[in-house]
């Protein structure tokens, strides 16, 4: 299975969509799709179409949890990849037709949809890109769950900067990348986004100016909450290619 192109998705209350829209289109410069789906609960953030980009970032209401987020995997089979992904262990959820879901070991899903040809990635915009989905997985689950997403993707699986987390790092060119994080013991898996900033400083401002407030952080990194209650991450990686800079590398050797 060769994956063409990702989409990250945040996954959002359903009576809270408007607000994350706005949220999400301004922090990445882009402008919404109108609405769909049966209940229209799906949109796309559109990329300038001056930029000659194509797009890699979706909402969805969502009405049976929280929120959170998940990651589109386009491919040029779905039902091809479909068996592949369930071979290596994940359960169908639901057959969309164009669209397959599935869920992981950890619990996650994510979703197989149809490549149409997306090969230009979004631009930095005022010093940050949505580039990253952080999977954050139990002890338990955690070898099992990495060895699954690196199989699924056939990526790059570098060895991480930090013990407790590992980046899945796809082809040049594909826009999302997938960051696996080791959580403590008494938490359930779950997703988020993460931002490359050139600057976290002046990255939080402005998202504080847009309605997010931070929460506690580590180092190296700002988490948000965003004015639809869903969390993102602010990290310290060059945006232009998601690694991280000389000093902080040097930090984590």
């Amino acid at each position: 299975m060769i994956i063409r192109w990702t989409y990250a998705f945040a996954d959002r209350p359903a009576g809270r969509l408007s607000g994350a829209r706005a949220f999400r289109a301004a922090v990445t410069g882009t402008r919404p799709s109108e609405l769909r789906g049966e209940r229209g609960e799906f949109l796309t953030l559109l990329p300038d179409p001056a930029t000659g980009a194509d797009a890699c970032v979706k909402l969805q209401g969502v009405t049976e949890r929280d929120g959170g987020a998940h990651l589109d995997l386009c491919v040029e089979d779905v039902r091809e990849a479909a068996g592949a992904a369930h071979d290596l262990g994940a359960e169908p959820v639901g057959d969309h037709g164009a669209r397959a879901v599935l869920r992981c070991s950890a619990g996650q899903l994510f979703c197989l949809v149809p490549w149409h040809g997306e090969a230009v990635r979004p631009p930095v915009v005022a010093g940050s890109r949505l580039d990253q989905v952080r999977l954050g997985i139990p002890p338990s689950a955690y070898a099992a769950e990495s060895d699954f997403r690196a199989a699924l993707t056939g990526w790059e699986r570098p060895a991480g900067s930090r013990p407790e987390s590992e980046t899945l790092r796809p082809p040049t060119g594909v826009p999302v990348r997938i960051l696996l994080q080791r959580l403590g013991s008494p938490w359930t898996a779950a997703a988020r986004l993460d931002l490359g900033c050139a600057d976290i400083s002046a990255v939080r401002a402005r998202h504080e100016e847009l309605g997010a407030v931070p929460v506690p952080h580590g180092p190296h990194r700002a988490v948000m909450r965003d004015p639809a209650g869903g969390v993102h991450c602010l990290t310290g990686r060059a945006p232009e290619t998601g690694g991280l800079p000389t000093a902080q590398r040097d930090d984590a050797a």
